[in-house]
């Protein structure tokens, strides 16, 4: 089998519910990583043959196939065919799965996968609100599902709070991850370690004044733990916060991957190699744990242990889910999330997995490190696994 390679990799800066890119309509942000991949490379966008763009919220200015919607924003010519995916949290690493299958296939040469999430101008759950119009039922869980397991429906937060308590996890262990994230995003951010990866794009600061938007928007640069204490539990009996789950956030983010062929053909430089491509499901009521034995399947058939990978990317939907990653693969907690996590630099949903696979990347290459793992948890209870060796 061919192999597949990252030539490219980019993502915008995340900006805040209601921050510095609200203005921006998602088809025009989606539209900005694509061009800047084709910058990046200098390669001629004709020669782009597929889109594959992540996005769990595909209602609104989402609707309507937003991958295409933003191949016609960008530079791209209309000759550019594109798709929508939703895998949820997975979507855009979903995306770069199934670009680095079609290359890897020799099906095609050039794919640019990408996601893009405006959680500002299209909220979460849009979607399965929007029978409300017409006055239709808006409950994606059938009562057949509700009745096969048990339970009334499928939340997030039941799954990070029962993940939370199987672990053995504190309140005060929740909270140290999330300030370390944040410590961790601003030490990056200050030393310009995501200056390469952070396509630099217009936005608005808090007065209304336009500003070029290149720094994460949410990282707390004096997050303590007496700062994370006084946040309200979202949940009776439980010990979840705000302070410790990922933070709503706009943005974009993208990979152009490539096959060997075309890498010759257009004078490309390999960023790093697809070494392994995994996805599994489990049980979708505590539903965020699955990245644990995802990365067991992962490891397995790469044929490699856990202390064999240099750098780790997990993500931090909520402070539970790395946690329980760590503590179940015996992992090196200072190979995780290096330049912080979601909990710091927000979580845009379909975005969220080419931006984390950028970062990584990034920094694999900054460091002078070889292997690395990126995992997400998923709706109802999948996984996504991607393995690569940067060159």
């Amino acid at each position: 089998m061919a192999d597949a390679y990252i030539v490219a990799a980019k993502r915008t800066a995340g900006g805040r519910r209601g921050g510095a890119l609200a203005e921006w309509h998602p088809g025009d942000l989606g539209a900005q990583v694509l061009n800047a991949l084709i910058d990046t490379t200098g390669v001629d966008p004709a020669a782009i043959e597929d889109v594959i763009m992540g996005c769990v919220s595909q209602a609104g200015e989402q609707a309507q196939q937003i991958g295409r919607t933003a191949v016609l924003a960008s530079r791209l010519p209309q000759s550019v065919p594109a798709v929508t995916i939703d895998r949820q949290c997975g979507s855009s690493q979903q995306s770069l799965q199934f670009a680095a299958q079609a290359v890897m296939s020799g099906t095609q040469d050039l794919v640019i996968a990408a996601g893009v999430e405006s959680m500002t101008r299209c909220p979460m759950g849009i979607n399965a609100r929007a029978g409300k119009l017409f006055e239709v039922p808006t409950d994606p869980t059938p009562a057949s599902v509700k009745e096969k397991y048990g339970i009334k429906h499928f939340s997030q937060f039941v799954g990070a709070e029962m993940i939370a308590k199987k672990h053995g996890h504190t309140k005060e262990q929740l909270d140290a991850f999330s300030v370390e994230s944040h410590k961790r995003g601003a030490a990056a951010t200050q030393a310009g370690l995501f200056a390469d990866e952070i396509v630099a794009i217009k936005g608005r600061d808090a007065e209304g004044n336009e500003v070029m938007h290149d720094k994460d928007e949410g990282i707390r640069y004096d997050a303590s733990m007496e700062g994370m204490a006084k946040l309200k539990i979202l949940m009776d009996d439980g010990i979840m916060t705000a302070a410790n789950a990922s933070q709503i956030c706009d943005g974009a983010s993208g990979v152009l991957v490539a096959s060997e062929a075309a890498i010759k053909a257009h004078g490309l430089t390999p960023l790093a190699r697809i070494h392994n491509l995994t996805v599994t499901a489990g049980d979708p009521v505590i539903m965020l744990e699955e990245p644990l034995f995802a990365t067991d399947r992962a490891l397995q058939r790469a044929g490699m242990k856990i202390d064999d990978i240099d750098l780790y990317e997990v993500n931090e939907a909520f402070a539970p889910v790395p946690l329980a990653w760590l503590k179940h693969l015996g992992a090196d907690p200072s190979k995780l999330n290096v330049n912080g996590g979601a909990i710091a630099l927000g979580h845009p949903l379909g975005a969220s997995g080419t931006k984390l696979m950028t970062t990584l990347v990034h920094a694999l290459r900054a460091r002078g490190k070889k292997y690395g793992l990126q995992t997400m948890c998923e709706g109802g209870g999948i996984a996504n696994v991607t393995i690569i060796e940067a060159l």
